[in-house]
């Protein structure tokens, strides 16, 4: 049984912060990155400067900012991925995001294993909505469980003690 404690906290862009011309593009800086469910980005610009919406497909595309799913603009923004699939950003500033002010990244789903050298900056919590994505139907297997015969409760049941302990000492 495999499981992820960790969750990590991505800055936008890297070192350049959520700006108009950033020294590495956002397409760039995205793939270069792996996320998964849990994690956060955070953006950071000044304040009353910018905003962040969160878009769907067709918005991103057009630049659209009429009616985003959130609007993020505090300055130092935070978004918790809460389910896998794309996520698109844009700038709510004026223009920006016709000029490449945009960002679209993918959030691993939970059973996909990210290298944690793709992995970066620091494990922290953060808060915010996102779609949610069903977990996959378990595979159907002859074999029996450890002592619970063909449901592997107690199997089960010591996998999940044995992943707890793990997290706590992570």
């Amino acid at each position: 049984m495999w499981s992820s404690c960790e969750a990590y906290t991505f800055y936008a862009g890297g070192k350049s912060g959520w700006i108009l011309n950033p020294s590495e593009s956002y397409s760039h800086w995205a793939e270069r990155n792996r996320f998964q469910v849990n994690d956060t980005i955070v953006f950071k610009y000044k304040r009353g400067s910018d905003s962040i919406l969160l878009v769907d497909k067709d918005d991103y595309s057009k630049c659209n900012k009429d009616k985003p799913i959130l609007e993020l603009k505090h300055g130092e923004s935070k978004f918790k991925f809460e389910g896998s699939g794309p996520f698109y950003f844009i700038s709510g500033h004026e223009d920006n995001c016709e000029k490449g002010q945009k960002l679209l990244l993918v959030v691993l789903s939970p059973n996909h294993k990210a290298h944690k050298a793709h992995r970066a900056e620091s494990p922290a919590p953060a808060v915010s909505n996102g779609p949610i994505s069903p977990a996959p139907a378990p595979a159907k297997s002859g074999a029996t469980g450890f002592i619970g015969g063909p449901s592997g409760f107690i199997s089960g049941f010591f996998s999940l003690i044995i992943a707890i302990y793990f997290c706590i000492l992570v």
